[in-house]
């Protein structure tokens, strides 16, 4: 019987990926738009969660699951849709991935009761990984010495997706309920679908495998690559603290100590975007061979941004301000973490660049689901100060694993 591994030697001389080339900037500006439009129905429910519940007449820990469904059906598509990037054309499969994500929308835009919100959500999260795929079509198409600042740029347009997400879910609720944000992105997801057909080349990587091998070789590379484990640890304990974050945020604002409507709530995505800006820094400096050094400045300042965050909860002047600059400092400090793990992650095995995508993005986002999850339990026992605790917790193993690492590769072995 054929191990993973062998599969993968006997596979990659087999990849007919064309030769790097330069993207054009309207291209890699429709790709960053693209991902940020199809992460960002994952996260409309976010400020929305209290609307949501009364409309539908959900609890708030049901109302809750909604996130934490986007963040599985996420979870699942990176398993086993990314991978196909590696076997299938890539444009086909970006393009067919947007068109599903549009379809989906529309069942969450619909559903008259907490089920098939909850079907629509999950749906929406397994085919919006067309972000994932995008991704390292765009690291594949970039020159080598540019990988980090492309990375870093689309990067930039998906976590402004993420981000702007609740911006625009809390205006479209005051303007028209909490359904309507559903239905425009839905409409923009199938221009998306349209422009990507006409602008990207086609590109066709062929792995050699079949798709059971394919998802084989994806969980091997665990066991292979070093750099993919330290990497998809550092990235699930960083996005875990985001999600932990913008999941309390919502009850922490719309509650006694601030009493904010929807569309306020949602004016904090604007807030958290200005971290987005790290995105590309981080990319240029990973660029120059100082993505090791990156990841430790950004754990050690996500660390401090729960400081910030826990003096936010009291809802008065002084507390709004500290809650402010935590937002910031968090976001900046988890993307840069984030661009930093990818930049290395994609330079380990070209051939295998959609599948290591796929190991690490996995990781990412199961890191986010459970901390979506625990967010829900804490808050309930703690409020806001036991939520900053489950937080900093997380935020202090990310240095843990950073500075374990990093001793790691300076330990010399015989």
């Amino acid at each position: 019987m054929r191990t993973p591994a062998q599969d993968m030697r006997t596979a990659a001389p087999a990849a007919t990926e064309a030769p790097p080339s330069r993207l054009g900037r309207g291209t890699l500006l429709l790709m960053s738009v693209a991902t940020g439009l199809a992460v960002a129905g994952n996260y409309f429910a976010q400020p929305l969660l209290d609307v949501i519940g009364h409309d539908l007449h959900l609890s708030t820990g049901t109302a809750a699951l909604v996130v934490t469904v986007a963040q599985t059906g996420y979870g699942l598509g990176l398993l086993l849709l990314v991978p196909l990037g590696d076997l299938l054309e890539r444009r086909r499969l970006a393009v067919t991935l947007c068109a599903l994500t549009a379809a989906f929308l529309t069942v969450t835009a619909s559903a008259p009761n907490g089920t098939l919100l909850l079907v629509g959500t999950a749906l929406t999260g397994l085919t919006s990984v067309a972000a994932q795929v995008v991704m390292p079509f765009a690291a594949t198409l970039s020159a080598p010495a540019e990988r980090g600042r492309t990375v870093g740029t689309v990067m930039t347009g998906l976590l402004l997706g993420i981000l702007l997400a609740r911006t625009a879910a809390g205006l479209l609720a005051e303007l028209g309920g909490w359904r309507t944000v559903y239905w425009v992105n839905a409409v923009l997801m199938l221009a998306m679908a349209v422009l990507l057909r006409l602008r990207l080349p086609a590109l066709h990587t062929t792995a050699g495998l079949r798709y059971p091998a394919l998802l084989r070789s994806t969980l091997a590379l665990f066991g292979q690559e070093p750099v993919l484990r330290w990497r998809a640890a550092l990235g699930a304990l960083t996005f875990a603290g985001f999600s932990v974050l913008w999941t309390a945020a919502a009850f922490l604002l719309s509650g006694p100590a601030y009493g904010w409507q929807e569309s306020t709530i949602g004016l904090l995505g604007l807030v958290g975007a200005a971290g987005s800006l790290a995105a590309s820094t981080a990319g240029r400096l990973a660029d120059r061979g100082l993505a090791h050094r990156v990841t430790g400045v950004c754990a050690a300042l996500l660390l401090a941004s729960w400081g910030l965050l826990a003096a936010g909860g009291s809802g008065d002047g002084w507390s709004l301000a500290a809650l402010l600059a935590g937002v910031i400092v968090l976001d900046l400090a988890v993307q840069g973490v984030h661009v930093s793990n990818q930049n290395l992650i994609y330079g380990v095995r070209p051939e295998a660049r959609n599948r290591l995508n796929s190991a690490y993005m996995t990781s990412y986002f199961t890191g986010g689901a459970v901390g979506s999850a625990l967010t829900s339990a804490v808050w309930g026992a703690g409020g806001w100060e036991g939520v900053c605790t489950l937080g900093a917790g997380m935020a202090g193993a990310a240095v843990a694993v950073w500075a374990a690492d990093w001793f790691r590769r300076r330990t010399p072995r015989a």
